[in-house]
């Protein structure tokens, strides 16, 4: 007989997720911000089941998106949820440009230890999956919900750098599914 899953931790996450983000939008989605979270962490379980891994991927954007901090997660969940997290949390800086708080994310992931950049293949998966479906329904009108000067040749230029970064994961059906949306939509 297998030993059950411990959840408890995963559990606690999700509850956590879904009360900090709770009564938020996805922006030009409408529909609730929590599936964003959902839907990267069941991409990080295509790579493992590690707890702690499944507990930042759901809360990979509790410290950036809302009131929630990096000492709280490191309090609540551990010190390893929180490292997670925070590599794959933007600079919150508000001096630097777009352009110098995605190079500063950029070379952050690029650095980061492997679990973290699946955590962050997760997230960046599930949005290119939400930029292709948008391009594909609307054109280049999606590029208007995005902050980037430049539009489209700001955001590819994101994504190739972010695939660049995340290339040590190219052996995963994740990696590869994130690659070939990059290559389709830019």
């Amino acid at each position: 007989m297998n030993n059950p899953l411990d959840t408890h931790l995963f559990d606690k996450a999700v509850v956590f997720a879904t009360q900090a983000h709770g009564g938020t939008e996805r922006r030009g989605k409408a529909y609730p911000y929590i599936i964003h979270p959902m839907e990267a962490v069941s991409i990080v379980a295509t790579i493992t089941n590690d707890p702690e891994m499944l507990a930042a991927a759901i809360l990979h954007d509790t410290v950036e998106d809302t009131d929630a901090t990096l000492d709280q997660i490191r309090e609540i969940f551990s010190e390893r949820v929180a490292d997670l997290v925070q590599h794959e949390t933007a600079p919150l800086d508000d001096t630097l440009t777009w352009r110098e708080k995605k190079t500063q994310q950029i070379k952050q992931l690029a650095e980061a230890p492997y679990d973290s950049k699946v955590v962050a293949l997760g997230d960046k998966l599930s949005n290119m999956r939400g930029i292709a479906w948008d391009y594909r329904k609307v054109g280049d009108k999606v590029w208007e919900l995005f902050h980037a000067p430049n539009g489209k040749d700001d955001v590819a230029w994101y994504y190739r750098s972010l695939a660049d970064a995340l290339s040590e994961l190219s052996g995963t059906a994740a990696y590869q599914e994130f690659s070939n949306l990059v290559n389709e939509v830019f």
